[in-house]
């Protein structure tokens, strides 16, 4: 089965808990890196008045790459354990990954 990368983008208040969620199943996840996004467009809600004012909504983005199955059992695994989560993802074929 062939390499994916997982994107996983949430509300700055999600990402601790599965951030938490994927270092508990190191057999899934090796690794992952995560930083700072933006939201915008008509599908995310802007609650805060800073987020009225900018236009856009604090996330965070989450990223690992590993066999498809694997990227797959952690979306059930999100869905499982947070069943009301509001987490966009996709999933991308990997042409290659390595180590320089």
């Amino acid at each position: 089965m062939s390499d994916v990368l997982l994107s996983l983008v949430m509300p700055n208040d999600l990402a601790r808990q599965v951030e938490d969620l994927l270092l508990s199943r190191p057999d899934l996840v090796r690794g992952f890196t995560s930083g700072a996004a933006n939201g915008h467009g008509a599908v995310v809600q802007l609650v805060e008045p800073g987020e009225l004012v900018s236009g856009h909504s604090p996330r965070v983005q989450i990223q690992t790459a590993g066999p498809e199955a694997s990227m797959r059992a952690v979306l059930a695994l999100i869905k499982q354990e947070l069943p009301r989560a509001n987490v966009f993802f996709w999933l991308l074929p990997v042409i290659e990954m390595g180590r320089l």
